[in-house]
């Protein structure tokens, strides 16, 4: 059995949304995702990308994928990733895929001489939080997230 990490291509865009999908029905989110083939590629694949993707395949075949943005300290004046997403599809979990693509992203910091490695996990995913700190995490409790969406968002941009 062998366990590959490798950069995503315009070539795995149905995978990737794949992915996002099989994601959004676990974290019991599938109504909100309305992405389509079309979105991935031009995020992902487009001439100027901001978000990346990694993809792990199982002997050939992909089963996971990471995908991450940078983002910024102003405390550290230092650039970081921000893990948006992680999903192993069921049956490969517990084989080191997750662990496999946190590492890889944790080597591209080092390697980028970049500071941190962040990431939001929901409340309620025990597994997921039990994992991420068996692998060091450390989830912050004193901080929130904020989001602005639709016409919130409008309201604000207008305002």
């Amino acid at each position: 059995m062998t366990l590959t990490i490798r950069p995503a291509t315009a070539a795995d865009t149905a995978t990737v949304l794949a992915f996002i999908r099989g994601l959004a029905e676990y974290e019991k989110l599938l109504h909100q995702a309305v992405a389509t083939e079309e979105d991935v590629a031009a995020a992902l694949f487009g001439p100027n990308p901001r978000a990346f993707c990694d993809i792990a395949e199982w002997d050939g075949e992909p089963v996971g994928f990471a995908v991450w943005f940078y983002n910024f300290s102003t405390f550290w004046s230092r650039h970081g990733i921000y893990l948006e997403d992680l999903f192993v599809l069921p049956e490969h979990r517990a084989k080191g895929v997750g662990k496999a693509l946190l590492k890889t992203l944790a080597r591209r910091c080092v390697e980028q001489n970049l500071r941190r490695l962040e990431w939001a996990v929901l409340d309620w995913n025990a597994p997921a939080i039990q994992f991420y700190e068996g692998q060091g995490a450390e989830i912050l409790s004193d901080w929130r997230v904020c989001r602005v969406t639709g016409a919130a968002l409008e309201s604000m941009a207008k305002s």
